[in-house]
């Protein structure tokens, strides 16, 4: 965009203070119309706080803000709709129960006969609105809870491109392609550039860097909250941007993997459930990391809440072999590669779950051995950090500590009492492994932390229950660099220590430097079972698109 562009956007001395604890001081920001002005920062920068002021949702302590010149007041998010700012949160807002077309539309339904919604005309202007932005695949009549992740995020860009008032001035997008991958983040950067085109100024929030450099016309970098930098692509790459969002060189990524994988702990074999996926079958070791990516619709997401027994399947079976550690912390003596489980009294074996006296059938309609749901799972070895933790990962009106004990209640609670003490050393023991920050998070509001700790949060109450099997769908959505390195390490040291993990993401750079092997799903079905060290991006992508040779 040219330097002589109106300038869409100005920010100038903005703070902000909850109580007497300030986060933000005195930060500027300029976009002109048609930029991408990049906003980068690790977790707890202050990004998420300045995204809730352009937003309307909070009100600045101090400061000003123009939009084409003229100072405005943003008391609301209708305020900011109305101004022409639209914002597309990293969290999911859409309304699960309600359609596509519901979602997309709401408030703005066409309407005939006095006022009835006309819900043909809705249902085809939801579709034009899905197919104009790159999105056509997905149906405006699916309830929006259906829809994997990945698709909630492209209706909820959608969503923002949505209003009586036309197309936004400003859009701001927090972590967009977070979930996304091949031609639906190639629709994602079209979209982007078309809107700038139209003179439209997007606010792209990410830490995903070489998307940062790709995209932006200009970038910000926010440390502690404050601006400490703002340059070009042209002038900068990823490791300067590291080291000025950390204060420091960004060091190794990845940790150097030397796997001797040990014996099987988890055997999935001709798992199918009808319309998700069809025919699995795969093996985790111990002492392995495992991929697995695929693009959106694939059913990887799927495959892994079947295996955790929190979807049922139609065929095929799930064996743990190995000991297991139940979710009660005991170590099985013994565990058949038939799928039965000893430990310390409590026996999986057949078709029941057999437990001081009770049993709980886990055969399906054809026999075969699975989880019927996910405390089964729990107590054979299983653990599965979902890929969105607000909704399936935390209970946001808990307390951090509240939320790490949550799966082993059971074992922390005397009668109907809960040992108190127990859970507290559990906890700090867990805070201070992951170094979840701010140390005194165990009294604090889960939703208070930021992003890339609430995850240590979410992946320290599965690390409680002491799991042999570790199953993470998309663990570093929406986290900083340094965080990201942190749960590497954590994951390396785990599988070292004879741990299985199976790592599901959408980036292709962290499924291949991250992990041993690498499964790649297209379409519900396995495609390919690749070396990790021998394998490059561009070989993953065509297995999962389908265009090898």
């Amino acid at each position: 965009m040219s330097s002589t562009a109106r300038t869409a956007l100005e920010i100038r001395g903005v703070r902000k203070a909850y109580g007497s604890t300030e986060v933000l001081h005195g930060v500027d920001l300029t976009g002109r119309a048609g930029d991408v002005l990049a906003v980068v920062g690790a977790n707890g920068a202050g990004k998420s706080t300045l995204i809730k002021i352009l937003a309307g949702a909070e009100p600045m302590s101090a400061g000003e803000l123009r939009l084409d010149g003229e100072r405005v007041e943003l008391r609301s998010p209708h305020d900011a709709h109305a101004h022409g700012i639209r914002t597309v949160h990293q969290e999911l807002t859409l309304v699960p129960e309600l359609s596509v077309t519901e979602n997309l539309l709401m408030g703005h339904f066409p309407r005939r006969f006095g006022g009835l919604i006309d819900w043909r005309a809705a249902h085809a202007r939801a579709r034009d609105l899905l197919e104009s932005i790159g999105y056509g695949a997905i149906d405006p009549r699916t309830r929006a809870g259906r829809l994997t992740v990945a698709r909630q995020q492209m209706v909820e860009i959608a969503k923002a491109l949505v209003s009586e008032g036309g197309e936004p001035k400003v859009l701001v997008l927090d972590e967009p392609s977070a979930v996304l991958a091949g031609s639906d983040l190639e629709a994602l950067f079209a979209l982007i550039r078309r809107l700038q085109r139209r003179g439209v100024l997007i606010v792209y929030v990410s830490h995903r860097l070489a998307e940062v450099t790709e995209l932006a016309t200009s970038i910000v970098v926010i440390k502690d909250g404050q601006v400490v930098a703002e340059t070009v692509p042209e002038r900068t790459d990823e490791n300067e941007l590291i080291r000025l969002m950390a204060g420091r060189g960004p060091g190794r990524l990845y940790p150097a993997r030397r796997t001797d994988p040990g014996e099987p702990l988890l055997t999935v074999s001709g798992l199918h459930r009808p319309g998700e996926f069809r025919d699995i079958s795969f093996t985790l070791r111990a002492g392995e990391i495992t991929g697995l990516f695929g693009l959106v619709g694939s059913g990887r997401s799927e495959l892994a809440r079947c295996v955790f027994g929190a979807e049922p399947a139609h065929a095929g079976s799930v064996t743990t072999s190995g000991g297991v550690t139940t979710s009660g912390g005991v170590t099985s003596a013994d565990v058949t590669t038939s799928g039965s489980v000893t430990s310390g009294g409590v026996g999986v074996s057949g078709g029941g779950r057999t437990s001081g006296g009770t049993s709980e059938g886990l055969g399906a309609p054809d026999g075969a051995r699975r989880f019927r749901s996910p405390r089964e799972a729990i107590a054979a070895g299983l653990a599965l950090v979902t890929e969105d933790r607000k909704r399936t990962g935390l209970v946001l009106g808990l307390t951090t500590a509240e939320n790490i004990g949550l799966t082993t209640l059971r074992t922390t609670t005397r009668g109907p009492l809960l040992d108190t003490g127990r859970r507290r050393r559990d906890v700090t023991a867990m805070v201070e492994r992951l170094d979840i920050r701010p140390a005194h998070c165990a009294k604090l509001p889960v939703r208070t932390l930021s992003g890339g700790n609430q995850q240590k949060a979410v992946l320290a109450k599965w690390l409680l229950t002491g799991p042999r099997v570790l199953l993470l769908d998309e663990p570093t959505r929406g986290v900083d660099m340094a965080t990201r390195a942190e749960i590497y390490r954590m994951l390396d040291e785990l599988s070292r220590a004879g741990m299985a993990v199976l790592l599901i993401s959408s980036d292709l750079t962290e499924v291949l430097g991250a992990t041993d092997r690498v499964l790649v799903m297209r379409e519900g079905r396995l495609t390919a079972d690749l070396p990790s060290d021998r394998t490059t991006e561009d070989t993953v992508l065509a297995h999962a698109i389908g265009h090898t040779a």
